[in-house]
Formats: structure tokens, C-alpha cells, sequence
């Protein structure tokens, strides 16, 4: 329309790389992705990919798997917990930006 201004971006012009939960995602998928190579499940994750929904915020698509898969990760999982993984793990950026995700939600 001719009364619309012309300066500033536009949003057709907008792109994942302008946003932040983009590059979250991104570096949490590719995290992920190396801890799955080290416990040889790369090939059982084929759908694992960063992503944005529609407001922005990034996600993390782990996509469908197996039983089998599923239940080797519950494995993992379980043994990370009972060395206690869970208990003396502090990565207090890692926290913050779980607790900042959260309240972003809220």
C-alpha cells in the first residue's frame, strides 16, 4: 500500500539465521547428534534435526524410532542416572537456559 512505510525489515524478508532459538536448537541437536554417534545410535535417529515452530523458539526434532531404539535410550538413560549423572552434573549455564526456557512459557 502507498501509506505503508517502506523502512525496517520486512517479514517476508525474515530468516531462521536472524534468530536466536534457532542457534539454540541448532547446537542442541548437534550435541545430541554426537552424543548418539559415541553410544553408536547415529543410523536410528534419521529424523533428528533443529527446527523453529511458529513463534520462534527452537526445538529439537528427535522423529520417530524403533522399539528397540527406544529402549536402548531408556538403557542409557538409566545408567547415566545411576552413576549419578543426574545428581552431580552442574552445568549452571545449561540450567539457566532451562529454567529461562520454561519461564519464556509460562
Amino acid at each position: 500500500m502507498p501509506d505503508e512505510p517502506t523502512d525496517g525489515p520486512d517479514a517476508a524478508a525474515w530468516s531462521p539465521l536472524d534468530s536466536d532459538g534457532w542457534y539454540a536448537a541448532r547446537n542442541a541437536t548437534t550435541a545430541l547428534r554426537d552424543a548418539l554417534v559415541r553410544a553408536g545410535l547415529e543410523k536410528d535417529f534419521p529424523y533428528l534435526r533443529a527446527d523453529l515452530n511458529a513463534f520462534g523458539h527452537g526445538l529439537v526434532e528427535l522423529g520417530r524410532v524403533s522399539p528397540a531404539t527406544a529402549e536402548r535410550l531408556a538403557e542409557l538413560l538409566r545408567l547415566a542416572l545411576a552413576s549419578g549423572f543426574g545428581r552431580d552434573h552442574n552445568d549452571d549455564d545449561h540450567a539457566s537456559t532451562i529454567a529461562e526456557e520454561h519461564k519464556g512459557r509460562a
